[in-house]
């Protein structure tokens, strides 16, 4: 994505993850690095929002009961 370009995905669309998803150290409780959800998860975009430096789209996705993982629109497909 481009900054400036519409949102690819939408509050609850399901959608997985294309990659491994690690923490970046913005995780709470969580060490540095520790798996949150690994290639292939499925889960629920819950939050659409955009950051403002850059203008680049940022979805916080549901992966289960209490894992909301902050994702950019290269590491997510449809699902």
């Amino acid at each position: 994505m481009t900054p400036g370009e519409p949102a690819r995905f939408s509050w609850g669309q399901r959608v997985r993850a294309l990659i491994d998803l690690h923490n970046d150290g913005s995780y709470p409780d969580f060490p540095e690095d520790a798996l949150l959800a690994p290639a292939g998860s499925t889960g629920e975009v819950v939050q659409v929002g955009v950051e403002v430096e850059s203008g680049v789209s940022v979805y916080l996705i549901e992966f289960g009961p209490g894992r909301v993982v902050g994702c950019l629109e290269q590491e997510l497909d449809a699902a």
